[in-house]
């Protein structure tokens, strides 16, 4: 699909998908019929576990992306549960977060989520007793299956030179979050990574054909500078995003591809959003059909369901209707909608086989009415977070109690 500049601006990252992989997806699913019966393919492809690390477990990830918290708590927004204010990762962790996920670009607009920012996040998560896992944008700004753009002082380079750059980033700030005793327990090698990482170089699809080579040069660079910033004995999964939730055509076309070129990873990241990827049992079918054909930890990486149809703000929301909810009669965009929800996607990854369906990350569930997804802009997303318009908890974070607890 054409990128949707009215899309675009309203919001920072559900831009669809760039036409050559739209143009594909004929070609995948035609591809797929040959290769269903050729069964799993061996984890011993792509190198094993990564640093050697065990498995995560059923439900062993369990938190949200909370990175726009510096910028809300700047303008004064507190968050209350039970009428208590706290800090929003230590209301998540009283509820049973085991991660946070922090978002890092390169040299975002001011106030925006840098590496400093970041890193401050980080110590306050750790302290809270959450893991950490890193997600690296390698832009400047949102970076999504419609844009990945090599950051403004990386332009220019070489695909040689610009692995080199993606391996040294890397291997700061990975080792930044060391330095001051928060290592990151998980780091993604860019944001939904769909269509490829680092424009044009990096780009997948393009006009004269797929450029799987390419893309898997800048993925090894990145783990490879992860792997050199990790202290030593100190495990670190390495993730895969991609925004494929519903859709296991897709899915596998890209997983068998950076198998095929030997990049070395632990987990594979989806986004699942209803809106725009279908229902729950397509997504149960993915996760079962990844888990028992690749053998990795899945991990849905990115979720969120609407608790109203209401808007905080003067920009429209994502979700405006429940006939966008594929399984909206089941649950409703209500609070008790929104728990339900989250319940249902837990059952889906405890069924996983093999124990790999590891968690699920919400994304931005303190993201309430007050900063833009750029300055200047509203927040399409004010009626999918976890806690109401006036920053008070909603039952939906119950979900991130641990395995087992009621």
């Amino acid at each position: 699909m054409d990128v949707d500049t009215q899309r675009r601006s309203r919001s920072r990252r559900r831009l669809v998908l760039a036409a050559p992989l739209l143009a594909i997806s004929l070609t995948i699913s035609l591809a797929l019929l040959g290769q269903a019966q050729a069964g799993p393919r061996a984890a011993a492809a792509t190198g094993g576990a990564a640093g050697g690390a065990a498995g995560l477990g059923a439900l062993g990830v369990r938190g949200g992306d909370i990175s726009f918290t510096p910028q809300l708590e700047a303008v004064g927004v507190t968050f209350k549960d039970h009428g208590v204010v706290a800090p929003v990762e230590r209301i998540l962790r009283q509820h049973g977060a085991s991660y946070v996920r922090l978002r890092v670009w390169v040299n975002p607009p001011p106030g925006y989520s840098d590496e400093a920012s970041a890193l401050a996040l980080g110590r306050r998560a750790a302290q809270a007793g959450e893991k950490i896992l890193l997600d690296l944008h390698y832009s400047d700004f949102w970076a999504d299956p419609g844009h990945q753009t090599i950051p403004a002082a990386w332009q220019g380079q070489d695909l040689t030179t610009l692995a080199a750059t993606v391996q040294a980033y890397t291997r700061q700030v990975v080792a930044d979050f060391a330095r001051q005793r928060t290592p990151v327990d998980m780091v993604q090698i860019g944001n939904e990574v769909t269509a490829g990482i680092l424009w044009p170089l990096g780009q997948i699809y393009q006009a004269d054909g797929q450029h799987w080579g390419d893309f898997a040069t800048l993925l090894k660079a990145g783990i490879a500078g992860a792997r050199a910033g990790n202290p030593r004995g100190h495990p670190l999964r390495i993730m895969l995003h991609i925004d494929r939730g519903g859709d296991n055509g897709g899915s596998r076309y890209f997983f068998d591809h950076v198998i095929a070129e030997g990049v070395p990873f632990d987990v594979i990241g989806e986004s699942y959003y209803a809106m725009w990827h279908g229902s729950l049992a397509a997504l149960s079918a993915n996760l079962n059909d990844l888990a028992t054909r690749y053998g990795k930890d899945i991990v849905v990486a990115e979720t969120a369901y609407p608790w109203t149809l209401g808007n905080g703000d003067d920009l429209a929301n994502f979700v405006t209707d429940a006939s966008q909810l594929p399984d909206g009669a089941a649950y409703p965009p209500t609070t008790q909608g929104q728990a339900a929800y989250f319940e249902a996607l837990r059952t889906i990854l405890r069924q996983v086989p093999g124990g790999h369906g590891a968690g699920f990350v919400d994304w931005e569930p303190e993201w309430i009415p007050s900063v833009g997804w750029e300055p200047g802009a509203g927040n399409p997303n004010d009626n999918l977070t976890m806690f109401d318009w006036q920053g008070n908890a909603l039952p939906s974070l119950h979900a991130f109690r641990p395995p087992g607890a009621r």
